[in-house]
């Protein structure tokens, strides 16, 4: 539908600012699903190892949804600022307003909200993404096409591969690195929890520990990138450089969450093993058991015989018929015959 000279009366629609990854949100709903399916077997549980069960599942969970989710959030490091700069090219016309850099494994973030959003006739309100999967400098080129505004074009320059500062090597290898490690924590968490449900508590611990290591190494192989000369970012007549942010440090707490529950894990099991598996609700096979009470009384474990096949066998004190027969009496037997 036209009105006349091929000019249409609908128009693209204002470009909105991220609200949320929609990929956090799929992790999120599906460690939700999961929680609630095991919180639905709560009530059949007994006792005081229903809490017990409870906090460990929601431990456990709150792990694995965080190793997974730091793949894909965009705030390992960032950095912020308020300027006033020129807003379009090849005008003067100066904005004031927030800018915003954030770095992820994945890509970086850049972000420009006017304070106020409404300036000059314009909604200035972005949030543009730039992914090392695909050819930064191909997304560059398409946004100048696109005619961002100044401050996005100019943070995003830094970060091609034209660009002096070499940022895209730094953050990619390393964001590469640190999500490859991220993920090998992931598959240690896994088998972990299958340990835990095994009488094989000892490694279930160890396994939680290299699930901390493997977080740490992310960790550290992200933070290569500070060991090269930063490069700083310059808007009008204000600087900055980025700086560790919440994934970072939640990734830290999760290591050390880890480390604890691993470590505790691996004292007790050698301190007191009973007791731990008791608490995890995880045994032995029953020729453990009986293994374990004859090395417990060193002998036979105790059992009833019957007298009738024992004829022509004296034994001091007597021996009644069905009577239960003690390692020392099957010992005093054997000399007899």
């Amino acid at each position: 539908m036209t009105f006349y000279d091929d000019i249409y009366p609908f128009y693209p629609l204002q470009r909105t600012s991220f609200i949320f990854s929609t990929n956090l949100l799929t992790i999120i709903l599906v460690f939700l699903v999961l929680a609630a399916s095991f919180l639905l077997i709560l009530p059949g549980i007994r006792g005081k190892s229903r809490f017990f069960w409870m906090f460990r599942i929601i431990t456990s969970l709150f792990i694995g949804v965080v190793i997974v989710a730091l793949n894909f959030t965009a705030d390992w490091a960032q950095a912020s600022m308020k300027a006033n700069s020129t807003y379009k090219s090849f005008s003067s016309a100066v904005v004031d307003a927030d800018v915003g850099l954030h770095v992820g494994l994945s890509g970086i973030n850049i972000t420009l909200r006017g304070n106020p959003v409404s300036q000059l006739n314009e909604t200035i309100d972005y949030n543009e993404e730039f992914s090392w999967t695909g050819q930064l400098d191909e997304q560059y080129a398409e946004a100048l096409d696109r005619g961002l505004p100044n401050p996005i074009l100019y943070i995003a320059e830094k970060f091609t591969r034209n660009s002096a500062c070499g940022l895209i090597y730094q953050y990619r290898y390393s964001g590469r690195y640190a999500s490859a490690t991220l993920w090998t924590a992931f598959c240690c968490w896994l088998l972990a929890n299958v340990l835990f449900s095994m009488p094989v508590l000892l490694y279930a611990g160890y396994m939680m520990l290299t699930t901390a290591a493997f977080i740490f190494f992310s960790m550290a192989s992200f933070s290569t990138i500070y060991n090269l000369p930063q490069c700083t970012f310059t808007l009008g007549d204000t600087t900055f450089t980025t700086h560790y942010s919440h994934s970072f440090w939640l990734a830290l707490a999760t290591g050390v969450l880890c480390a604890l529950i691993g470590g505790l894990v691996v004292l007790l099991d050698l301190l007191v093993p009973e007791r731990v598996r008791e608490v995890f609700s995880t045994g032995g096979d029953d020729d453990d058991d009986l293994h374990d009470q004859h090395d417990t009384h060193g002998g036979f474990p105790h059992g009833f015989f019957n007298s009738g096949f024992l004829e022509g066998v004296t034994i001091e004190g007597g021996l009644k018929k069905g009577a239960a027969l003690d390692s020392h009496t099957i010992s005093h037997l054997v000399e007899r015959l």
